[in-house]
């Protein structure tokens, strides 16, 4: 069965305003349609079907519009941060009972074309406890702060950057859900503590995608997304 997604979409899309002072990012419009849209059909084709939302600010809004998700040929579920933002990591320590064993991550404001499946059956023969895609950037569309080496992710940092540092974070990870055990429920911490801790075990695999990403976290990205989907 291929595996479910959680989709982080419970951030305050600061970098976005003044459209998400309103709305929730994944409601912006690109090519006339809520960005979410766009994602569910493109996860749908791909036979990805058990889609959890992590909300939080304005994410009500989310399950008005979209309810169960069979418009878009998904199953939607829900999982909210409740009064106080849990960060990428608590949100997904929180909907646990929703994703199973192992799962997908994808962030809310990513368009990514690379085949899924394939990517998770490397995971789970990988034997690793997460997995993290990578594009070779070389620095062109964001700052590169991955080493990545023989199907191994060797440094992962955000800050610190090296020179051979290629690659970057494409935006799609994978985890047994056991990787959480370590962290307290309710505590709000960052999805990348959870990776640095498994690069720094050896424990995170990698995969190489040849599809460039797309993402609409800025204005320049929601500008570019957009003239590529009104032209396809």
């Amino acid at each position: 069965m291929p595996l479910p997604v959680a989709l982080l979409a419970g951030g305050l899309a600061t970098r976005l305003r003044p459209i998400t002072e309103k709305i929730p990012k994944v409601l912006v419009a690109v090519a006339g349609r809520p960005f979410l849209a766009h994602q569910l059909e493109l996860l749908s084709k791909q036979g990805l079907n058990h889609i959890v939302l992590c909300l939080g600010h304005l994410g009500e809004m989310v399950r008005e519009q979209f309810g169960d998700g069979r418009a878009y040929g998904v199953h939607l579920e829900y999982s909210f941060d409740g009064p106080k933002l849990l960060g990428t990591g608590g949100a997904l320590k929180q909907a646990l009972p929703l994703l199973g064993e192992s799962f997908f991550v994808l962030y809310g404001d990513s368009y990514l074309t690379e085949p899924f499946n394939p990517i998770a059956d490397f995971f789970l023969r990988s034997g690793k406890s997460g997995c993290m895609t990578v594009y070779r950037n070389e620095g062109r569309y964001d700052t590169s702060n991955v080493v990545f080496d023989r199907e191994v992710i060797q440094v992962y940092d955000k800050t610190r950057r090296l020179p051979e540092m290629r690659h970057i974070d494409y935006g799609l990870t994978l985890f047994k859900a056991t990787v959480f055990d370590e962290w307290l429920a309710d505590r709000p911490f960052d999805m990348a503590e959870i990776m640095h801790r498994l690069v720094q075990r050896g424990e995170m695999a990698g995969w190489e995608v040849k599809d460039r990403f797309y993402e609409i976290g800025s204005h320049e990205g929601l500008a570019e997304l957009d003239r590529l989907l009104k032209s396809s």
